[in-house]
């Protein structure tokens, strides 16, 4: 990111008044260390959005038995993440308006990392499931409202923005899945230091929202009727656009959820050994790293995201496609196609960005896309698991994600087209 990029980015968007004049760009000026500084913190946020998941899924036979865990709690475990991003989500907009989104991304942090350091202690499988849900409820927060971060101070710059930390977000993700269990077999082979290495990783992440709060409170009382206006956003509900959204999310979840949790047991069972199945999966993983960088920027130049939305799902029909007429052949192409098409979360989330015209556009619209998404996602794969248990294959579950395909692109074209919400429901800016 060049130089220009990062004055730009640290330069305060014109705000407007309701009668259209803008105020005076003194009166929002920002420290000049406020760019970068918010730039290395969304990042390291979002490094910190799915290692509490990912480690806890190379280590969860440790943890189950060490916790002497039931069936039954082990399957809460693994369902809980879904749930939490859908129900602490929905209380972003409140706490935003209240304390302000950068306020809030701290406590966030601070959230996810002591619930890293509280779980690996945990004597008993509820007080585990206690400091997992803690951790979740700051990583549901942040999930929303790092869109709005990016919305208000780099405007200009959402495509590049949210493709940083989209990028972040994913090597987060597959650093956990791969580095866990090489971790914990260097540090003596507990799961509990295992877990626990990931809490300094979140500690790390508080440091630089600490500065990013204060100035954030500090500009909010300088002018609060600045402050008040951008707290008053459309209602999303009335939003065909803010529906699309929402669907095309809980669709897009749905494929990374089944891929991320029954795609090692399809090569499987189709003869693949199981540490090249794991090496597999990864390879779906990481395919979002460098993708989730060039896609936002792509999308954001762009008036029209649908053909985006369009050429990942096609990916995906390839991808199921193949699973299902030769899933041990062409395994590793299978693997790569279908990591392609589940980098419509990086274009989705680009798309909530570019969706509304303000910060408190963005918030609702962030938490009413994620909350109801994540909710819509987390049948999907107690699904797929009944239909391969009843059917004793892979054709019909595998026919199942391929068909559900075609809603989610049809959602993203109607997502992607250049209209806000604010239109929608008749506001001006």
């Amino acid at each position: 990111m060049s130089d220009e990029d990062i004055q730009t980015m640290n330069r305060p968007a014109a705000v407007h008044t309701p009668d259209r004049r803008p105020l005076p760009a003194s009166a929002h000026v920002a420290p000049r260390w406020l760019g970068p500084v918010l730039i290395v913190g969304i990042v390291l946020a979002a490094l910190n959005l799915r290692p509490a998941i990912t480690s806890l899924g190379a280590l969860f036979e440790e943890t189950r038995t060490g916790l002497h865990m039931s069936g039954t709690v082990a399957g809460l475990i693994t369902s809980v993440p879904a749930l939490c991003f859908a129900v602490f989500g929905v209380t972003a907009p409140r706490l935003s308006r209240r304390f302000g989104p950068a306020a809030v991304v701290c406590a966030g942090m601070a959230a996810v990392a002591a619930g890293l350091l509280i779980r690996p202690f945990a004597d008993s499988a509820a007080a585990f499931l206690a400091a997992s849900a803690l951790s979740l409820a700051g990583i549901a927060l942040t999930n929303v409202l790092l869109p709005v971060i990016v919305k208000r101070w780099f405007p200009d710059r959402v495509g590049t923005m949210t493709g940083l930390y989209s990028m972040a977000l994913a090597a987060g993700t597959s650093l956990a899945a791969a580095a866990t269990v090489p971790l914990t077999s260097a540090l003596g082979g507990s799961w509990r230091t295992g877990l626990l290495i990931w809490a300094v990783l979140a500690l790390a992440a508080v440091l630089p929202w600490l500065p990013i709060a204060a100035a954030s409170r500090r500009a909010k009382a300088a002018a609060p009727a600045t402050a008040a206006r951008e707290d008053a956003g459309p209602s999303v509900l009335r939003s065909r656009t803010a529906w699309a959204l929402a669907c095309y999310f809980g669709l897009q979840a749905t494929g990374a959820y089944v891929t991320m949790g029954w795609l090692p047991q399809i090569f499987r069972d189709a003869g693949v050994s199981a540490s090249t199945a794991g090496v597999l999966l990864a390879v779906t993983m990481v395919m979002g790293v460098p993708l989730a960088f060039v896609i936002p920027r792509l999308a954001g130049r762009m008036r029209h995201q649908g053909p985006i939305a369009v050429t990942l799902g096609l990916f995906g029909f390839a991808g199921y496609l193949g699973l299902y007429l030769a899933p041990a052949a062409g395994a590793w192409a299978w693997a790569l196609l279908l990591g392609i098409s589940n980098c419509a979360f990086p274009l989705v989330i680009t798309m909530i960005g570019l969706r509304a015209k303000s910060p408190a556009g963005v918030v609702r619209l962030s938490a009413f896309a994620q909350s109801t998404g994540y909710l819509i996602s987390i049948p999907g794969p107690l699904l797929i698991g009944t239909l391969y248990q009843h059917s004793g294959g892979w054709d019909l579950p595998l026919t199942v994600m391929a068909a559900l395909l075609v809603p989610q692109i049809a959602l993203g074209v109607l997502a992607g087209r250049d209209r806000t919400i604010e239109d929608e429901c008749g506001m001006r800016d």
